[in-house]
């Protein structure tokens, strides 16, 4: 498995080694060892989650706040995302600055998106399902989002379009108001 740190380094992209055929394919989607090499951590996962949106939908941008902050390997098993993590570590050289990445079934690319990010992705395909390991368990009470359209970070997102937003997300902080 190929690790390429992004231009926020603790941001990595992972690039599976895939054994295709006329049969079709297999790959190996995660191995512990492996990842442990490429980002130095020991993490133990410990929830999988498994959402499906449609063309437009646009999820986040999603954190939890400490002590249930998580990180996050996502990837792309149905469709195609523009995935993005914005860093939002106030004591970091790079906060407020974001790395995206196009995810899809067909290029197998998965994102690990440390504590201290935001996370978001935009639907770029028909409908798409995304999957995300977690570092720790969901936390309602220490759920918080921002903007997908702050001005302070700018994220380039690849459609001109208004994206589908769920309630919550049209209610999100702007990355000068987070705690």
């Amino acid at each position: 498995m190929k690790a390429t740190p992004l231009t926020i380094p603790e941001v990595i992209l992972f690039e599976p080694q895939v054994f295709g055929d006329e049969r079709g394919f297999f790959f190996e989607s995660f191995n512990q060892k492996a990842f442990q090499d490429a980002t130095g951590l020991d993490v133990q996962f410990v929830q999988d989650n498994h959402s499906k949106s449609s063309k437009g939908v646009l999820r986040g941008l999603h954190y939890q706040l400490p002590p249930k902050a998580q990180g996050k390997l996502v990837r792309v098993t149905h469709g195609e995302v523009f995935d993005v993590a914005v860093d939002i570590r106030k004591s970091s050289p790079t906060f407020g600055q974001w790395v995206g990445e196009v995810l899809s079934a067909e290029n197998k690319k998965q994102l690990w998106i440390p504590e201290g990010f935001a996370h978001g992705f935009l639907t770029l395909s028909e409908n798409a399902e995304f999957l995300y390991k977690t570092t720790d368990y969901y936390s309602p009470e220490l759920e918080a989002g921002i903007q997908w359209n702050d001005p302070d970070i700018n994220i380039q997102w690849p459609k001109k379009l208004l994206p589908k937003l769920s309630i919550k997300d049209e209610n999100n902080f702007f990355l000068k108001d987070i705690k």
